[in-house]
Formats: structure tokens, sequence, C-alpha cells
């Protein structure tokens, strides 16, 4: 799972966003340092394995990205809460993409490409993003993202955020997303966020 967690984000004042940026002082935000994305459930859940193959839709696309909307969520092997819980979700906000839909259960996958079910109740439709979360590393500081007041790479920046961090996706074009972050916005690469699609157009 993801080695970094933001229940909330820290905003300091960076001394230097570098010197490829050119703009002296920014903000940066980082995500405090929890253990995981997800925890091992407690010992003793039990269930079955089975997963039904008839399978019902909403009607929305499939796949898709969507949100959790608490900060604790069982992550289930199956769609039903007789089957065994595999992680448990601690972190509201966090992008998951919808694989596979039953009854009210919907199949999700995170970042890490961790797979299981839960209750569509706990998952929104409100489109959130992690920035870079493939290039976090264990025991190496996390890379660091420039947040620009404008779609262009000569725009200036208006933030630094750290990999591992949530942002609130307000719309993409296809190249550069407009994101929130606590009080700051601004757009940042599309490539750059896991929570869209590669040349999806966000409204």
């Amino acid at each position: 799972m993801l080695r970094r967690s933001t229940l909330s984000l820290t905003v300091v004042l960076a001394l230097s966003v570098g010197p490829d940026t050119g703009y002296g002082q920014a903000p940066v935000a980082t995500p405090p340092a929890y253990p995981s994305t997800a925890v091992p459930p407690a010992a003793g859940s039990g269930g079955r394995l089975d997963v039904p193959s008839v399978v019902q839709t909403s009607g929305l696309p499939v796949p898709r990205y969507v949100s959790l909307k608490s900060d604790r969520v069982n992550l289930r092997n199956g769609p039903g809460t007789d089957y065994p819980t595999s992680w448990v979700f601690k972190r509201a906000g966090l992008p998951l993409e919808v694989v596979k839909e039953f009854e009210g259960w919907r199949q999700v996958r995170d970042a890490d490409g961790t797979s299981g079910w839960v209750l569509q109740s706990f998952l929104s439709g409100r489109r959130t993003a992690l920035v870079l979360p493939w290039e976090l590393k264990p025991d190496k500081p996390a890379p660091r993202v420039q947040v620009r007041n404008d779609d262009s790479e000569s725009a200036k920046v208006v933030a630094v955020v750290e990999a591992g961090v949530i942002a609130n996706v307000l719309s993409c074009d296809g190249r550069w997303c407009l994101v929130s972050i606590a009080n700051y916005r601004g757009y940042i690469e599309q490539k750059k966020l896991w929570g869209v699609y590669e040349r999806e157009v966000v409204k």
C-alpha cells in the first residue's frame, strides 16, 4: 500500500522551490507521515472467498474514478459483509478506480493496484487525485511537484506539493488539471496525477 497517508494537509513555506523554478519562495504541501494508506484488519475476520460471476451495473462508466467519503472503509474480498476484510482504508478523499459493480457493491483498485470490494455508500463521485504516488520510495525523500497559476510550464509557481498529497480535481483538459490543495489552487500536469485518465476531460 502507499507509504504515506494524508488525513489532512500541512502547508509550510519552503526556503526555496529549487533552482529550476525561478520564482523564489513558494508554499509546499506535505502529507503527514502516517504509516500507510490502508492497514490490515483485525485478526479473525472470516467469510467466503468466491465472487459472483453476474455483474449488475449502475449505468455509469466502468472503469471510472471515485473517492472515499470516510476515513475508515473496509475493503472486502467479495461483494458482501460476509466476505472477509482484507484491508481498512484510513484516508478520506483517497481516489479509487471502480473496475466492477455488483448490486450495491463496487470492486475498486487503489494506486498501488490493491483491489477489493466496498459499499457504494462509502464512495463519492467527487474527483480527487494523488500526486505522483508511483514515485514514493521507502527511505527516500518524496519528490515535489510545482503547482502553477496557469496551464503552462512557463506560468508562475504558486505552490509546491510532495508526492502522495491528495488534490481535489476541479477540471482537466487532457494535459493540465486545475486542482485545489488546502488553501491553494492551481494547475498540475495531468500525467503527474493518479485519479484521472490520460487525456480525460473533466468539467
